[in-house]
């Protein structure tokens, strides 16, 4: 080889000087001193990550006015709905003694003093259960508009419209809501109260009740 080749003072190695050679195939098997290295990168990670979650001042101001705001919703609650509402006793007694005031000063500032307990305490508990109280209100919204929807149905079309429910709902009363249909027709022609009508609309709302009805045909 050429004196310049760095491989002709290469020495060659036999036996015993090949085993004392290093082998890093295998993580246990990583020097002391790289284990030191990825461990401080490791921890620079995380402190990093730490760092980078703490909550901005503008976040804590948002959460802060979310605070407020789920106060003044507990606030704004009834005695029987407020007592459904799972939370600590000291803020449910700041909340009723908020209820209780009426000027709007001392209102507010004891507002705030409700969303500081709420700070201190868990709120997740209080945010489910009113977000629970919220999904059935819809619910029972979204009931009464189609029980309306399928009463107004039956009294316009009759017959085509108790085939068209009993076609999804073979559970349904096809007897008594078509007498309850012609009487309500009948009382509303002679200008009487709809008892028939609201009896219809009980009778709709129960078989809702069971399972949502279905949505009313496209051409009514």
């Amino acid at each position: 080889l050429d004196a310049r080749d760095p491989r002709a003072h290469r020495v060659p190695l036999h036996g015993s000087a090949k085993a004392a050679l290093p082998c890093w195939n295998q993580p246990s098997d990583i020097p002391l001193q790289l284990k030191i290295l990825v461990k401080n990168m490791k921890e620079r990670k995380e402190n990093f990550t730490e760092t980078a979650l703490e909550p901005s001042k503008s976040q804590r101001r948002r959460d802060a006015l979310e605070l407020r705001s789920l106060a003044a919703r507990l606030i704004g609650l009834k005695a029987s709905a407020l007592a459904r509402i799972p939370m600590d006793e000291s803020v449910r007694a700041a909340v009723q003694e908020a209820q209780a005031i009426r000027s709007n000063v001392a209102r507010k500032r004891q507002m705030q003093y409700v969303a500081k307990l709420l700070r201190r305490n868990d709120p997740a508990p209080i945010i489910d259960a009113l977000e629970a109280r919220d999904n059935e209100a819809r619910e029972l919204n979204s009931r009464h508009h189609r029980t309306e929807a399928w009463r107004d149905y039956l009294l316009e079309s009759g017959d085509p419209a108790l085939g068209a429910l009993l076609a999804e709902r073979r559970d349904a009363d096809a007897q008594s809501i078509r007498q309850l249909t012609r009487n309500a027709l009948k009382e509303s022609s002679q200008g009487r109260a709809p008892a028939s009508a609201r009896r219809l609309f009980r009778l709709l709302r129960e078989l809702d009740e069971e399972r949502a009805l279905p949505p009313i045909p496209e051409n009514f």
